[in-house]
């Protein structure tokens, strides 16, 4: 389940690189855009855009640092446990021979 997570937050964070991505080319393509209601939407966007940036960074820090940590536990496990890690890599390995085998 935890790999799970990590992938659909990996997904949330690209899909939100390229929203922000877009959005600047849309304020870039507006810039000749004139009009109070305008400049007020663009300001407020471009500081929606510097937050999102800033949670993007967090973000991505935070699950990098939980990637280093899960596999730092796993490096642990397998130096303290290399028989069983031996057999669960084989067990596994069976597994999807099996399975990859029935296509």
């Amino acid at each position: 389940m935890n790999s799970t997570q990590d992938l659909s937050k990996d997904k949330l964070v690209a899909d939100l690189k390229i929203v922000v991505a877009d959005a600047e080319e849309l304020l870039r393509a507006t810039a000749s855009q004139a009009g109070e209601k305008v400049g007020v939407a663009r300001e407020r966007i471009q500081a929606s855009l510097a937050n999102a940036r800033v949670k993007l960074i967090e973000a991505e820090r935070a699950l990098a640092e939980r990637t280093r940590q899960a596999a730092k536990v796993a490096d642990e496990y397998v130096h303290e446990n290399p028989w069983q890690a031996v057999g669960i890599a084989a067990a596994v390995g069976l597994v999807l021979g099996v399975l990859i085998s029935r296509r």
